[in-house]
């Protein structure tokens, strides 16, 4: 077999990729010569020219009588000094400090000055001398280098020429050929074929092509036969789901709609199946709301079957690509609607809630009992406790007090579920929530063996936010940031400041969560799909969304697959009051 095209265009990219080179090369060569020519002008002689300039005008300066040429004139000679680099020039430079020096001994007189004005001249002489001779040098490495790349050039045109020549016919006419042969086949002339003599990928691409010309007509047939059986396939996965979808094409008519949708719709598939979605929902209030713009999952209470039940709605949109425009924009091919029933999440979590709310105040009374009794007990009166029974009742004391803040944090938690938030907002330092927040995941922490660090600016102003409600929204961030970490790792929480308000954020490095579900992590009863192992009911995010927005906050998201989730909100900031522990008993314990 001869030389693949591949190998063809790699050898000729490679011989113009070497002339380019040896071009650049030589030019390279020749540039740094000149540069360096120009460098040593400058550098050996050009300085030197300098100060024998000054010191001739400080010899000037001594000649009119000023004594302060003498200092401007060793200057210039110590720089001299270290500038010596043509020949003779050294010796000169000696004999010029000899004569300074008597100078300086015995004072300048007008033939002492004389004589060292002649040497600074001899030693330009040398240096200008030395500039004329080299830039002679410069000029002749240029016109060489002229020279040489002009013989490169000439040669790399010529066979870039010739390549550029031939080189696209070889590619670009069994190109065309196949383009119109394969337009003969789209024009269903299956008796096409293309004959190339070459044994390279065009030679194998035409056997290719004319194996699939003498096939198609078989596969014409079978194809449409198993388009048709993967539709019906299709079309029994959804009737056969327990969800209520609802399909739509681009121009708003019904696609489909399972047996689910149409009893909730209590609707025909005749009525509904290729009408159009507004004229088929004039008559049907359910449809239209199913069809009114707004966001995924949102929920709706549907009565069917006698009962009421409750399903959120989720709107997808379908968008096809086109498989032979990778550039091609997307294109819309419709939208899904899909109801999901989760009456069994909502009864149960109706249940708890009543459940915390019944249990959290019957609660009450017995911790209020126990409080009361333990005052009893602290009256002296009563009689004196010895030192270990003052430890017991501090610490009955200390319990019942946690049982209390237990009980009225069940309740706030029983307010959220009903719609009925009591907020104490108060100026509050954001600190010490945080302090309180860590303190209550220490033990959640230790044993998972997570270090829980604080971050962020310490001096952040104060927040107007309830206490309470605001550190159980950390404590759950928290809670989860552990759960979700592997051993060993750590978990960083800290606040900082941004106009009009404090951004809290608690950051994990767990597995993160993926983009498609960010926007879904607040809602009630949602859990990312993997994570039901790890525990939760799907309430604690959307409870605390609920805490902080009715605080004039909001909460948000930031994470990726890999490398863990940093969950924040933000409450507004108090810029007027001075920064202080203005915190409830719940908070300070």
């Amino acid at each position: 077999m001869g030389l693949r095209i591949k190998s063809k265009i790699a050898l000729g990219l490679l011989f113009i990729f070497s002339l380019i080179l040896v071009n650049g090369g030589m030019g390279y060569y020749y540039l740094n010569r000149l540069a360096s020519a120009s460098d040593a002008i400058i550098r050996d002689n050009y300085l030197s020219v300098q100060y024998c300039r000054q010191m001739s005008g400080d010899l000037m300066d001594l000649t009119r009588g000023d004594p302060r040429g003498l200092e401007g004139f060793n200057q210039a000679l110590t720089e001299e000094d270290h500038d010596i680099t043509e020949p003779g020039e050294g010796e000169m430079a000696g004999e010029l400090r000899s004569l300074y020096d008597q100078a300086i001994a015995k004072g300048p007189s007008p033939d002492l000055i004389q004589r060292m004005q002649g040497l600074v001249f001899q030693i330009q002489d040398v240096n200008m001398k030395a500039i004329l001779r080299k830039n002679r040098q410069a000029h002749a490495t240029a016109g060489s280098a002229l020279v040489a790349l002009a013989i490169i050039t000439t040669v790399s045109f010529l066979i870039g020429f010739t390549i550029l020549l031939n080189f696209p016919g070889y590619i670009g006419n069994p190109v065309r050929q196949l383009t119109e042969s394969i337009k003969a086949i789209a024009d269903h002339r299956y008796s096409e074929r293309i004959h190339f003599s070459s044994r390279d990928e065009f030679g194998e691409l035409a056997r290719a092509f004319n194996t699939m010309a003498a096939r198609l007509d078989e596969y014409e047939g079978s194809n449409l036969a198993r388009i048709s059986f993967e539709k019906k396939r299709i079309e029994t996965l959804i009737n056969d789901m327990k969800d209520a979808i609802i399909g739509l094409d681009e121009t708003n008519h019904i696609l489909f709609a399972n047996p689910m949708a149409r009893s909730l719709l209590n609707m025909e598939g005749t009525d509904l199946i290729g009408a159009y979605a507004p004229d088929a929902a004039l008559g049907n209030a359910l449809l239209h709301r199913l069809l009114e713009p707004g966001d995924s999952g949102q929920l709706l209470r549907i009565f069917s079957g006698g009962r009421e039940s409750y399903f959120t709605r989720d709107i997808l949109s379908v968008q096809i690509n086109d498989p032979g425009d990778a550039e091609a924009q997307p294109v819309n091919a419709g939208r899904v609607v899909i109801l999901k029933n989760i009456t069994r999440f909502q009864e149960l979590d109706m249940a708890k809630t009543n459940f915390i709310a019944t249990i959290s105040h019957e609660l009450k009374t017995p911790i209020a009992s126990i409080k009361m009794s333990l005052k009893l007990l602290e009256d002296v009166r009563i009689g004196n406790l010895n030192q270990e029974q003052r430890e017991l009742l501090d610490q009955v004391a200390e319990d019942s007090q946690r049982l209390l803040a237990i009980t009225k944090e069940l309740l706030d938690l029983a307010q959220v579920e009903t719609g009925n938030i009591s907020l104490s907002s108060q100026p509050t330092t954001p600190a010490l929530m945080m302090d309180y927040a860590v303190q209550a995941v220490n033990v959640q922490a230790s044993s998972r063996n997570v270090r829980v660090e604080r971050q962020g600016d310490p001096m952040v102003s104060l927040v107007m936010a309830d206490p309470e409600k605001t550190a159980w929204v950390l404590v759950n961030f928290l809670s989860n940031a552990i759960r979700y970490s592997p051993e060993g790792a750590r978990v960083l929480i800290g606040a900082y400041g941004q106009e009009g308000g404090v951004v809290f954020f608690v950051q994990d490095f767990g597995p993160g969560i993926d983009p498609k579900y960010r926007e879904k992590v607040f809602e009630k009863f949602f859990r990312v799909p993997g994570s039901q192992s790890r525990g939760g009911t799907g309430l604690g995010l959307a409870i605390s969304r609920e805490f902080i927005q009715a605080q004039g906050g909001k909460v948000w998201v930031n994470s990726e697959p890999g490398k863990g989730s940093t969950f924040c909100f933000s409450l507004p900031s108090v810029p007027a009051l001075k920064a202080g522990p203005v915190v409830s008993d719940q908070s300070k314990k």
